[in-house]
């Protein structure tokens, strides 16, 4: 242990700088390396100078930012351990009064040569990639929503009044079309061409979804849950990442932010709004989920869940209620991914 070298690194886009401590001396302090070959290998054979090539001697720790899966991956093909930091568990750093990347580096340094500084999950590079699609088509529906907004405003300004979902097919566009003079009409045919444009890309990110998801049998066991599409599956599937890593449906449903928050003092105990802490994503698509099944009406009534869903609306309000549901969906999918079991309505249903 009095050998080890432990280097906290405060990786940015352009350069990342870097502490090392052994023991209670610090070897280096505030040396800067550039995030291209040229910084990296200066790094690497300075790391293997110090610690007289042994790689085994050599802990780094950085913490979770957008090219940290690619700094792990490159320093542990060169046999150094690294650990990427939970920035949400660790706010020594964020919160510190000389907030500098050389005085962040040293305390990521410091925290690492004491085995208490709190781990980040990286997802697998299949779920990673599934993200990113998924991202691009996030984008792509925000865009679609903003040109139909503009669509509305701009005929509303003409003295036309327009229902809400009337420009969801080209169908109904190309009927708005047709009843406009020549001059509006070549206003509006840029933004339904556009629309257009963007519906097809969108399309085809699915397309691409379903192509490198077809053999995922965790997305195939989602997809048997009514109201639940490729969309959501896979979001689920690449939010999630992997089943196993969660121990208990309790654990996986605080992961999803869908848990109250407690405050446990001497005799006093109290619950308050749900945590919303893990991904955004995931826990949106599982409420997506809840509201696509409760629409399904007479295919999904049946389910108890849904029954206690319409139980709770009664009792409190819809949105508590679908928070409420969605939280008993994710322990319903934390069993069916455990067991690699299908959606059954029949266990969920009085029959």
């Amino acid at each position: 242990m009095d050998n080890m070298l432990f280097a906290g690194i405060d990786l940015h886009k352009t350069q990342f700088t870097v502490c090392v401590l052994k023991g209670n001396q610090t070897i280096e302090d505030n040396t800067k390396y550039e995030t291209r070959a040229e910084g990296y290998n200066a790094f690497i054979t300075r790391m293997n100078q110090i610690s007289e090539h042994n790689p085994k001697q050599v802990r780094l720790a950085i913490e979770s930012t957008s090219n940290s899966r690619y700094f792990k991956e490159m320093m542990e093909k060169h046999g150094f351990n690294v650990t990427v930091v939970n920035t949400l568990r660790f706010k020594v750093v964020n919160l510190s009064t000389k907030k500098t990347d050389k005085n962040d580096a040293k305390t990521l340094a410091e925290f690492l040569s004491r085995d208490i500084l709190p781990q980040s999950h990286l997802c697998t590079a299949e779920s990673e990639g599934i993200r990113r699609i998924l991202k691009s088509r996030s984008l792509l529906v925000q865009n679609s929503v903003a040109l139909k907004n503009q669509a509305h405003a701009v005929l509303l300004a003409y003295g036309i009044i327009t229902r809400t979902a009337q420009f969801q097919s080209k169908k109904g566009r190309d009927k708005v079309l047709q009843s406009l003079s020549e001059d509006r009409k070549k206003v509006m045919s840029i933004l339904f061409d556009t629309l257009e444009a963007i519906e097809i890309q969108q399309k085809r990110l699915e397309r691409n979804l379903r192509s490198i998801t077809k053999d995922d049998e965790d997305i195939r066991l989602l997809m048997t849950i009514p109201g639940v599409g490729i969309v959501n599956a896979c979001t689920i599937r690449a939010y999630m990442d992997e089943i196993d890593r969660f121990l208990t449906y309790k654990s996986f449903s605080a992961f999803c932010g869908l848990v109250p928050w407690v405050q446990n003092s001497n005799e006093t105990v109290h619950y308050g709004r749900i945590t919303k802490r893990g991904p955004q994503e995931l826990r949106t698509a599982l409420v997506q989920c809840v509201v696509a099944m409760v629409r399904m009406g007479s295919k999904t009534d049946n389910l108890s869940i849904i029954r206690q869903y319409h139980l709770l609306k009664e009792q409190k309000s819809s949105g508590k209620a679908i928070i409420a549901t969605a939280r008993k969906l994710s322990r319903i999918i934390y069993v069916m991914l455990k067991t690699k079991t299908p959606f059954i309505s029949d266990r969920l249903s009085d029959k």
